[in-house]
């Protein structure tokens, strides 16, 4: 491995796949069709046959399973082996002993392993780049994953400035400690963001009774609120930044931004599609 993993990283990484399991009691056609959607309209690609999709920290599966559903050929892996057991569940649900679908455990910070991979038509990443402790590092590793012409689709979370550090102080907190204070930290963040939404909802003129909107996260890629939650204040290693700052660092590489959807300088993630110009990229 070009560089390794910081040791007092790993003893403070959140268990991303844990709660993906668990999200997996709850995923059923509605959400897998939503992250469907999700791909094609991102992506503008509605044909998916014969192109080789890499989903760069699979986390629990879902979007790996729609490309799959797609047509696509789909090589999914993660850093943590409880994720790799998710994708690989939705596997056997869906499409066992499938040879266009692999799945393995792996490091997008261990460049001899993205080296074996080859290239791909589409490589995904979604808010996971952010969540190796070497971001930038990461962002550079998936170039050359992608082939000339092909997409890149990855969301990063939102530089906020202040407001970004002390995130980072609430999720390094979270995961230095006991289950009894994570679960108060989340029901109290929790709480917070439905008061939030509920002010906002009254000012809009709307209903404002609480969890009106965990109907729409479910319409949003198919993820669901609570373990988008318990993800968010748990997610660590974090790392932010601000749009022109990714786009600016892919220009320089030699690709085209195509579609791009911010959070609006908010809180959450930027999504990005850009095209690998043909004979420019460059690692």
């Amino acid at each position: 491995m070009k560089k390794q993993r910081k040791e007092k990283e790993l003893e403070k990484r959140f268990e991303f796949g844990e709660n993906w399991g668990k999200y997996l009691r709850v995923l059923d056609e509605t959400r897998i069709l939503e992250a469907e959607i999700s791909l094609k309209g991102m992506l503008e690609i509605n044909d998916f046959n014969n192109r080789r999709f890499l989903d760069i920290g699979s986390g629990s599966g879902i979007f790996s399973l729609a490309a799959k559903r797609l047509g696509a050929i789909v090589h999914s892996f993660d850093y943590d082996p409880l994720s790799v057991a998710c994708a690989e569940e939705l596997k056997r649900r869906y499409f066992q002993d499938d040879p266009q679908w692999t799945i393995e455990q792996g490091d997008v910070l261990n460049a001899n392993y993205l080296i074996s991979l080859r290239q791909f038509d589409v490589v995904y990443s979604w808010g996971v780049l952010h969540h190796t402790g070497s971001m930038w590092e990461a962002l550079g590793n998936v170039i050359p994953l992608v082939n000339e012409g092909g997409k890149l689709f990855i969301s990063i979370y939102n530089d906020q400035g202040f407001l970004s550090k002390y995130w980072k102080f609430i999720k390094r907190f979270y995961n230095r400690s006991s289950k009894p204070i994570k679960a108060l930290l989340i029901l109290s963040i929790g709480l917070f963001f439905e008061t939030r939404a509920g002010v906002a909802r009254i000012t809009r003129g709307r209903n404002p009774l609480p969890f009106r909107d965990w109907a729409e996260k479910k319409r949003s890629r198919g993820m669901s609120v609570w373990h988008d939650l318990v993800d968010w204040v748990g997610g660590y290693p974090f790392e932010v930044a601000k749009p022109e700052e990714i786009f600016d660092f892919y220009l320089n590489k030699g690709f085209q931004l195509v579609k791009l959807k911010t959070c609006a300088g908010g809180l959450g993630c930027n999504e990005y599609v850009f095209v690998k110009s043909k004979n420019k990229g460059s690692t």
